[in-house]
């Protein structure tokens, strides 16, 4: 099964702002990175703006994930 990948980037709106990219994978894995240092972060690591961002884009992803399970049992 081959790993698609959607990219999100993200700066952040309070001091200091962070670079971030947001890589989330279709198996449900998430890789945060900070393009500044080219660190991973962990989400627990995010400040209130980019963590509502990952929130937003993981109630998506799972939404999508739970649509394409309808559709493909129904």
């Amino acid at each position: 099964m081959k790993t698609n990948c959607e990219n999100f980037r993200y700066v952040e709106k309070s001091r200091p702002n962070r670079d971030l990219t947001f890589k989330f994978y279709n198996d449900g894995r998430l890789v945060i990175i900070d393009n500044s240092n080219e660190e991973v972060i962990d989400p627990r690591d995010l400040r209130s703006d980019s963590r509502d961002f990952y929130i937003r884009r993981r109630i998506a992803f799972i939404k999508n994930q739970l649509t394409a399970s309808q559709l493909k049992y129904a």
